[in-house]
């Protein structure tokens, strides 16, 4: 009779969800090879699931008469049937004792394989990006992101939220700042045969200039002003020459936007919703934190301080009189009106109050136009929730929702307010008070890791000079 194969992930294997003497078929890397004196042959292989390798004995009789078993290296892709059984050693719980062994893809210059069993530095692991999922710090990250990812739609699923899926190419200018990328297909030659920039746009495919997003927020609050909570989740764009740990050219943004709120509610979501995913990844992806703990990145003492953390708010003029009360000489001088930099939040969140904090009602100039502006005239209904080792990680307001201050804005801002008309329609017809935030995944991911260059946090990184892969 023969033997029925169950096709299985090593994590399943691992977790102790199929039975010992279960005929199995797993597939995967070769991570490392060694032979004993009596001619088993013990593998260890990883297929991406989990952190843990698997180890797969082959003894004589399965590979007698099959050499290429023998010169298996690190890297090359293999199938494997075998039983499951417990392991005697402590290393691991289980392994499995091959029948069969198939080579699904050698290694051709093992000497010249760029992921070897070693420690390699991140710098090195960035020029190798198609290869360094292979990594257990890679791919400890991207099991960790997709974890966070799939908590943050259930959340808001949970919350009433609606995702809507809004633009990447676009005409206008959310943050006001200038700094977009152009889309076009239109080459040089046409720049050259036009007499204006006007011209130039009529023969593009949109004809008129467009842009890939910095933000989904306008579009996503024309929806949240008639399903009233939905969220924007996407790629977004910013042409900033910042080389920076913690600038990508291109990365990823939540933003909810809820009608009929305030700032408190907004302050509320963002901080229930940071907890809720905390709390899942220490249940659920234990084993990929405890990776980053090995690495004495402390990042589970971390999360778990986080999640009984009073998130300390103070208003923005509070926080510069205690960056001016600290008598330190920081690079940018205190006063009120700048915009702080990574050297202030840092004091204010790892020195003064050693916890995350909630800034609010920055000055106008400072925001953008949308924010809506308080009774002073000088500051906005805002807010950042700053993170200790990351810095700002969230920032949202309350949207101007008066369409004669809203102009007034746009204008301040010096954007055109033609491109801004469906956007004031909002403001127009049936205007409600509302408000929305926006988290960047990526700065999330690396305050949960405790990896600090956002670069090793996204697969293919996009920084300025840098779009290879």
């Amino acid at each position: 009779m023969e033997i029925k194969m169950i096709i299985t992930s090593i994590t399943h294997i691992i977790e102790g969800k199929l039975l010992t003497e279960t005929h199995i078929t797993v597939n995967g890397w070769v991570k490392t090879k060694r032979t004993s004196k009596i001619g088993i042959i013990f593998i260890s292989m990883n297929d991406g699931s989990c952190l843990e390798n698997l180890q797969i004995i082959i003894k004589k009789n399965v590979y007698n008469n099959k050499n290429y078993i023998s010169k298996l290296t690190t890297g090359c892709s293999i199938k494997v049937k075998g039983l499951i059984k417990y392991s005697p050693t402590t290393k691991q719980k289980y392994e499995i004792h091959a029948t069969n062994i198939t080579i699904l893809g050698w290694v051709k210059d093992p000497s010249s394989y760029p992921i070897s069993p070693k420690k390699h530095s991140m710098e090195y692991l960035r020029k190798i990006a198609h290869l360094r999922p292979r990594t257990n710090i890679i791919g400890a990250i991207t099991r960790i992101r997709h974890k966070i990812i799939y908590k943050i739609h259930k959340f808001l699923n949970n919350h009433g939220f609606y995702w809507i899926p809004t633009p990447i190419i676009t005409t206008t200018d959310t943050e006001g700042n200038g700094k977009m990328f152009r889309v076009s297909t239109l080459n040089k030659n046409h720049l050259l045969s036009s007499q204006n920039k006007k011209d130039f746009f009529k023969k593009d495919f949109f004809k008129k200039e467009t842009f890939l997003t910095v933000s989904g927020q306008l579009n996503a609050e024309s929806y949240s002003c008639a399903l009233s909570r939905i969220y924007a989740f996407g790629p977004t764009f910013r042409a900033e020459n910042s080389n920076t740990k913690k600038h990508l050219a291109e990365f990823w943004m939540l933003e909810p936007e809820i009608a009929f709120a305030k700032l408190n509610d907004i302050i509320k979501l963002a901080i229930d919703m940071l907890i809720y995913i905390t709390k899942s990844l220490l249940d659920e992806r234990d084993k990929d934190l405890f990776f980053f703990e090995k690495k004495k990145i402390k990042n589970k003492i971390k999360l778990n301080k986080l999640i009984s953390s009073n998130f300390e708010q103070i208003d923005y003029k509070e926080a510069i009189k205690i960056l001016k009360k600290s008598k330190i000489n920081f690079k940018l001088p205190v006063h009120w009106g700048i915009d702080m930099s990574t050297e202030h939040e840092k004091y204010l969140t790892e020195k003064y109050f050693k916890t995350p904090i909630i800034i609010t009602n920055y000055p106008k100039k400072i925001k953008p136009f949308y924010m809506r502006l308080n009774k002073d005239n000088k500051t906005v209904s805002s807010m950042d929730i700053l993170m200790p080792g990351i810095g700002e990680i969230i920032g949202g307001s309350e949207r101007e929702e008066r369409i004669k201050i809203l102009d007034k804005r746009i204008k301040e801002s010096k954007l055109n307010k033609k491109k801004y008309w469906w956007y004031r329609d909002l403001r127009i017809y049936g205007t409600i008070p509302h408000a929305g935030f926006g988290m960047g995944i990526e700065r999330l991911i690396s305050f949960i890791t405790g990896v600090t260059n956002i670069k090793d946090i996204v697969p293919f990184p996009r920084t300025p000079k840098n779009a290879n892969f």
